[in-house]
């Protein structure tokens, strides 16, 4: 096992936690209601492009980590591990910035693909709300040491994460056909 990188203090980690977990939420309630209309001089929706990427190398990197984590690489999984928690900020920062300068772009499929569009989203958006505290948790349990904590919820926030890292590479594919392009 690996040593702590840093002291525990729960009060103060939930505090932190929770902080951050309801501003980035209100920040993506928030920031999906408005549209600033700037000439950024290229395509906004290429930061949708930017984030799908993105998602796709997380959802890469928790599977290497789990990989990891299952033949006992402690150090290999806890790099992979800050990897995936550091593109999930890079795609979070591109996200908000797509959102407020590209507004809302609406689903143009019908028949069966749009019901599985509605379907993706319909799970996809809760479960992306939800996350953000689960990953802050897992990751502090396991900055201070707590492995069997860490082991625990992880068993829950594993499968979550990369659900909503998919999930968001599936309707970014789904509803790329329907952006209207910005100059």
């Amino acid at each position: 096992m690996l040593t702590p990188t840093i002291k525990k203090n729960d009060k103060q980690a939930r505090l932190l936690i929770y902080t951050v977990s309801f501003a980035v939420f209100a920040a993506v309630v928030v920031i999906s209601r408005y549209k600033l209309p700037v000439d950024l001089g290229f395509n906004v929706h290429y930061l949708a492009l930017f984030n799908a990427v993105v998602n796709s190398l997380v959802s890469i990197s928790l599977v290497v980590a789990l990989v990891a984590v299952k033949q006992k690489n402690y150090v290999l999984h806890k790099n992979v591990m800050m990897v995936a928690i550091i593109l999930s900020i890079l795609f979070l920062v591109s996200y908000v910035c797509h959102h407020l300068f590209a507004g809302e772009t609406k689903f143009g499929g019908e028949g069966n693909i749009r019901y599985i569009y509605i379907f993706i989203l319909a799970t996809h958006i809760p479960l992306a709300a939800i996350i953000l505290p689960f990953v802050l948790f897992t990751a502090y349990r396991a900055l201070i040491g707590e492995f069997p904590a860490h082991k625990k919820i992880a068993k829950y926030t594993w499968p979550l994460w990369f659900y909503v890292s998919v999930t968001g590479v599936l309707v970014y594919w789904l509803i790329s056909p329907y952006y209207v392009p910005h100059i």
